[in-house]
Formats: structure tokens, C-alpha cells, sequence
């Protein structure tokens, strides 16, 4: 999960200078993608795309993490959109998409393939996926892997107690949607904006982006894109392991040195699964969320496992 409201009761938010964002975060900004719809089990899904309409180069689908949205790719998907297709998705319940009366890996698995199709990303596309995204991936990677030319998994920790006991699928059904909360202030939000772990972020330009991207009007004021149930959804009874083991396409792993999810434990398991031309990168004094941290340098990882792949 991605950010989250501060506990009650909070100081009054103070103006703060804000820092002047380098020349290439602008840039990146000033390529402007195409927004689109498609419909997937009943529930609109929207989609962010960049790029040519079609390519002989694969695609790249980016997936976020929980209680994100696809905007948290604009200042990465231009990189690679001058040469292929580049979409970024809304997973049900977060950013521009609709909302479900209930949440799970098999909605978010339908809502990839629809994408990938939708977007026309080419015959086999690439999927890079953060923390929930990451996960996601791994639940399309475990029957769809043969359509992929690869997929990157960023800071989605795997450990031996995440192994499911029970079922192997579990929709989410909270008894009760809780509502988000409407501030009347959108700059208050932007001030209360915080990520989930909890982490510092030097780059504050990315996080006020960010933060006010995340933001919707609503009756009243303002609130919160992601609806509340989705982001509390979890799906630590699948056998994720499993999938990221069986996915027969190229695979690889970026992570972040200082993430407080991903330490040493996790290098050591996951190691067994990431093998030489399956590589796992640690990106240096980087946190859960790389691209905000160190942006060029994730870029440069991305970048460096493409040409290994020949892709």
C-alpha cells in the first residue's frame, strides 16, 4: 500500500518552500500520454499510453502498487516511448478507474490482459510491476507468461512465511466500504500526503506531483482517488512463490537498498529464484519506492535489463 492520512490529530500544515524540479523531471512531463477506457467484468478500467501505435519493439505495460494509480509512471514511461508503445494502468478501485463491490488477484488478472490487448503493446509485451503491482504480475505471469518477452518485478518481497496454508485464491469482501475522508483544501492533502511504509523522500517535486495527482473532487471538496477497500485488500493466501517460479519468460528483480520491506532475508530467499539471466538489482540509497527516490537511476536499471534481454 501506498500512502495513507497521518493519525489524528495533526499540526496545521505549514508552507514549506518548494524545491525547483530538475530539467528532465519537466521534460518528461511535457510528453503527454493518451487517456483510455476499456470495460473489464463489469467495472471501467483506465489506462495511460505513450508512444507509437505500434512497433516491432514489445511493449511495456508499468503496474502500480496498492492505493496508487498510473500517474506515478509519468515521469518514467517517457523514457521509453520514443521506440515502442508504453501504457500505465488504473487498477480497479485506484486512480481513474471504477470501483468494485469486491477486490482480488483474479479482477486485476482480467484487468492486465484487457490492457495489454487495448493498448496494442505487440504479440509479446514486457510488464514491470511494483510492490502490489509486482504481485500482480506474478498471479498474470503464472498462466500468460508465454505471451511476455519479460517482466520486472520491483520491491515485491517474497519470504518462506508468505507460502499459503489454505486456499490458493482469496477475493476480498470487506464487511463495510469505509468512506475517504473530504478536506475542503486540496493543498492541505498535498501537506498530509504519506507513503505506505512510511519513508522520506528527498525529491520532494515527485512527491507533490504525485500527491496532487492522487486527489479527486468530490461533493464537498476533495478527496482520495483510491477507493478504501481496495487498497486494504490483501492476497498473502496465493501461492506467489509458486508463480514467479513457474513463469517461463525472462524475469527480473529491482530493489531498493534502504527498503523496509525488502532486507537482507528477502535478497537471500529471492535469490533462489533469480539466477544469473534472471538478475536482481539493488539500486543504492533507494527505499520501497525506487522510482520516486532515485527516478534515473531506475530508468538506468530498466534500461540495462532490456539490452541483456535483446528487447
Amino acid at each position: 500500500m501506498e500512502y495513507e492520512l497521518p493519525p489524528e490529530p495533526q499540526p496545521e500544515p505549514q508552507a514549506e518552500p518548494e524545491m525547483e524540479p530538475p530539467y528532465w523531471f519537466e521534460q518528461a512531463l511535457k510528453v503527454e500520454p493518451a487517456s483510455h477506457h476499456v470495460q473489464v467484468m463489469d467495472c471501467d478500467i483506465h489506462y495511460l499510453r505513450w508512444g507509437p501505435e505500434a512497433s516491432e519493439n514489445p511493449g511495456i505495460l508499468f503496474t502500480h502498487g496498492a492505493g496508487c494509480h498510473a500517474r506515478w509512471w509519468s515521469f518514467i514511461a517517457p523514457f521509453f516511448c520514443s521506440d515502442r508503445p508504453v501504457a500505465a494502468i488504473d487498477l480497479s478501485g485506484m486512480g481513474d478507474s471504477g470501483w468494485r463491490e469486491s477486490y482480488g488477484s483474479r479482477f486485476h488478472v482480467a484487468e492486465i490482459e484487457a490492457v495489454l490487448a487495448d493498448a496494442n503493446l505487440g504479440e509479446k509485451p514486457i510488464i514491470v510491476g511494483h510492490s502490489f503491482g509486482g504481485f500482480m504480475t506474478m498471479c498474470y505471469g503464472k498462466d500468460n507468461a508465454a505471451g511476455l518477452s519479460g517482466a520486472v518485478i520491483v520491491d515485491s518481497p517474497l519470504r518462506p512465511e508468505n507460502k499459503p496454508t489454505g486456499e490458493k485464491r482469496r477475493i476480498y469482501d470487506p464487511p463495510k466500504r469505509p468512506d475517504n475522508r473530504v478536506f475542503t483544501d486540496p493543498e492541505e492533502m498535498v501537506y498530509r500526503f504519506r507513503t505506505i511504509p512510511p519513508q522520506y523522500c528527498d525529491n520532494e517535486y515527485i512527491m507533490q506531483f504525485i500527491a496532487r495527482s492522487s486527489l479527486k473532487a468530490c461533493e464537498g471538496g476533495y478527496t482520495w482517488k483510491f477507493d478504501p477497500s481496495a487498497r486494504v485488500a490483501g492476497l498473502h493466501d496465493e501461492p506467489l512463490e509458486d508463480y514467479l517460479r513457474g513463469m517461463s519468460c525472462r524475469k527480473a528483480m529491482i530493489y531498493g537498498s534502504e527498503s523496509a520491506i525488502f532486507g537482507p532475508d528477502v535478497v537471500d530467499y529471492m535469490s533462489s529464484i533469480f539466477d544469473a539471466g534472471n538478475p536482481m538489482i539493488c539500486v543504492p540509497d533507494a527505499q520501497h519506492h525506487i522510482a520516486m527516490d532515485q527516478p534515473l537511476a531506475f530508468v538506468t536499471a530498466l534500461r540495462a535489463i532490456f539490452v541483456s534481454w535483446d528487447v
